[in-house]
């Protein structure tokens, strides 16, 4: 975790959105970023099921926190996400971004959501402008 500065990630983990969701970053490196999601109730969509748009938000706090790691603004260009599963109540779930490509200014992020026992839950794709 010694590839980004104290302030960069401070910034980072000092995200009140995902603090209002209980997403907490675990691992923070260049281009590389952990987050957990423990699935409550309050995440739950009318199926009983944890809500699509939770599980996005904790693929997209991952893609936020690697795509900004390296201490420049980026924004997202585009997101993509294939849900493959569900999980239960209690369940915590990890999303792991690594960044595929950096240029000058564009770099892309493969970000893979996993449960407790390491199955696969979702797969997101993001790309970023850094101006």
């Amino acid at each position: 975790m010694s590839g980004v500065a104290d302030e960069v990630r401070e910034r980072i983990e000092s995200d009140a959105y995902c603090e209002t969701l209980g997403i907490d970053v675990v691992e923070l490196d260049s281009g590389y970023a952990q987050t957990e999601l423990t699935i409550t109730e309050d995440l739950l969509n009318f199926h009983g099921t944890p809500h699509g748009g939770a599980i996005y938000s904790l693929a997209d706090a991952a893609f936020a926190a690697a795509s900004n790691s390296h201490g420049e603004a980026a924004v997202a260009l585009e997101t993509n996400i294939s849900y493959l599963d569900a999980v239960e109540t209690g369940e915590t779930l990890s999303a792991t971004a690594e960044e595929t490509h950096l240029a000058d200014s564009t770099a892309e992020y493969e970000v893979t959501v996993t449960a407790q026992d390491g199955e696969r839950i979702a797969t997101f794709r993001g790309r970023v402008y850094r101006p």
